[in-house]
Parts: C-alpha cells; sequence; structure tokens
C-alpha cells in the first residue's frame, strides 16, 4: 500500500450517493458532541501540550489494551518511560491493529490535524513524533485551538457528583466560542457492589453536606448534586453500566442493603440488583422531573483483569 492512499477525500465513502451526502451536506457541519471525557482543567486553561505523547497516549486505554495485546512491557505504556519512548512502542504496534478503529482514528487524526500522511510504523515513529511536537508548539495547536480546527460548537465532558464544576463556570464567563458543557455521571453511587463504595458515599456526603446513613440520605444527595449541576447548565446524564438493573424490591429491603453495606457486611447479588433498580428508577425520575436527556452506555467490559486493576485502578 502506498503511503499517500489510506486517507483520501473519499475515505470510507463506497459510491457517489456517499460522496454527496458528506461533501455537500455533511462536511462542513459543526460538531456536536455529547458525550467525551476530555479533561475540562485542559480546556479552561487553553493548554499547550509539550508533545503528541501527553495528548495522544496520556489515559487512552484503547490504545492502551492494543499495546498490551502485542507484548509491550507496561513500562512503555503506564510506566516511567520517557514520552518519545512511549510513542515508539506505539508506532511499532500501530500496523498490527489493521482492521480495528484504532488504525483508522490513527491515521485521520495525523492527517486531519497535522497534515502528516504517513503510515505509522517502527520506523518513522521518531521522525513522526519530532514533526508534531514541532506543531504542537503553535498556539493554534493548543487545545482550543484544535477544537476550533474541528469546527466543534457544543461539547459535554462527564464528571462525577463530587465534582466542583469550577472549570465549566471559568469558561462560562469567558465564553470562548465554544459551549462547554457537563454531563452527570453517579455511576459510583450505583455499584453497591464496588470496591470503596462506603468510601466513595463519604465523599459524596460531605460534597452534598449530608450525612448518608440510610437510601433516603443517599438520594438526597444525589438530588441536592443534581440540582447543583442544572444550576450550571447540564441538561444530561450519563451512565456507564454492564446492564439495566431491574428487580422487584421494597423500600425497606433497599435501605436494609445499604445499611448493611456502611456497616461492612457483604451484599448479595440479588440486594444489590434490587439496590441498584431502585437508584435507577429515582435518578431516572428526577432526570426527567429537570428536562435532561438520559444517556446509557450497557454491556462495557471494565476491570476485567484482576492483577492489573489492583497495580493501576479502574479504567486503565
Amino acid at each position: 500500500m502506498s503511503t499517500k492512499t489510506f486517507i483520501t477525500d473519499n475515505f470510507l465513502l463506497e459510491n457517489k450517493y456517499a460522496e454527496e451526502l458528506y461533501h455537500s451536506y455533511a462536511k462542513n457541519q459543526p460538531i456536536i458532541d455529547y458525550h467525551n471525557h476530555l479533561p475540562p482543567a485542559q480546556i479552561a486553561a487553553d493548554t499547550q501540550f509539550e508533545n503528541i505523547s501527553r495528548v495522544w497516549l496520556n489515559g487512552d486505554h484503547y490504545k492502551w489494551r492494543a499495546m498490551r495485546t502485542m507484548g509491550v512491557n507496561e513500562k512503555f505504556i503506564t510506566g516511567n518511560a520517557s514520552d518519545k519512548e512511549k510513542f515508539e512502542a506505539w508506532g511499532k504496534t500501530v500496523p498490527h491493529t489493521l482492521r480495528n478503529p484504532l488504525y483508522h482514528w490513527t491515521h485521520l487524526e495525523l492527517k486531519r490535524y497535522f497534515g502528516i500522511d504517513e503510515l505509522l510504523n517502527e520506523n518513522n515513529a521518531s521522525s513522526i513524533y519530532e514533526n508534531v511536537n514541532a506543531q504542537l508548539q503553535q498556539k493554534e495547536n493548543s487545545v482550543r485551538g484544535l477544537l476550533n480546527k474541528m469546527n466543534v460548537e457544543t461539547l459535554c465532558t462527564t464528571e462525577d457528583p463530587t465534582d466542583t464544576l469550577e472549570h465549566h463556570q471559568a469558561m462560562k464567563k469567558e465564553n470562548f466560542g465554544i459551549k462547554v458543557s457537563t454531563a452527570f455521571r453517579p455511576d459510583k453511587s450505583i455499584l453497591i457492589d464496588a470496591e470503596g463504595y462506603t468510601d466513595y458515599l463519604k465523599e459524596l456526603g460531605k460534597v452534598a453536606e449530608v450525612d448518608i446513613q440510610s437510601f433516603q440520605d443517599l438520594k438526597d444527595a444525589l438530588l441536592k448534586r443534581i440540582e447543583y449541576f442544572d444550576e450550571n447548565g447540564c441538561k444530561l446524564c450519563d451512565h456507564g453500566l454492564n446492564s439495566i438493573s431491574f428487580a422487584e424490591f421494597t423500600d425497606a429491603e433497599v435501605d436494609a442493603a445499604l445499611k448493611a453495606k456502611l456497616s461492612g457486611k457483604v451484599v448479595s447479588a440479588e440486594e444489590a440488583e434490587k439496590f441498584k433498580t431502585a437508584l435507577l428508577l429515582f435518578l431516572s425520575e428526577s432526570y426527567h422531573k429537570f428536562g435532561w436527556v438520559q444517556q446509557f452506555h450497557l454491556g462495557a467490559l471494565r476491570n476485567n483483569n484482576k492483577r492489573m486493576l489492583a497495580q493501576l485502578g479502574p479504567a486503565a
């Protein structure tokens, strides 16, 4: 394959109708992105990245998983290797991701943002690294510059109920041309069978100024945070769950399950399902009252390697 033929103006457009729809209608439309995990602190500060590894590899567990599948030492993924060494390890991995979206994304982003029309591999990784890093020092390639380059009109980051939303508040005052809002993601309050659950409830209670000792207390705390998010312009929630729980329950059963958890007891699978059902129903009813859009990401397999979970923490 020629290094000049992969990403073309008609990439993935397989007939004249697709070309017409894209070039005549879709191409110039702005991006309205209602779900992403961009760090609001970096948008607020208009961060200028030192190198491509900082913007491209830090925190991207999709790339990390591909590298681990290739047998790349963790030192070059989340370890203490230099940023350049990490990028070179990714460059060596990329050819093996052919037919995976990572391959398409990698080359689409290199071309769209930085005008690089080469297929990344271990032989050119070093030169591409230096090329992109030089471009990243230009003002137009700051965080906001990159967003403007892609014609982003609106974006919604994803925050836990305990978040202060200070960066969103600062950006709203600044009004720099892109609307940055947030999505309310209370998964940690739902997953009663997860490790660290009681510690999280202490944190949530502190932020909401509610001493969480019962199921009603938990609902009160979450409602206060929903109100806070709504006051700060939030209009949608976001949930990443294995499944939508539904089990018949009574209020007494749910309250007993939470109190058992808070006292250090193990909650059974049946009790957990009843608890999740009750809390999801409460949250969904609350979202409806505020007129929010509800987003659910279901069936994602997370934290399935216990050894790496213990070593690196969740979602890594």
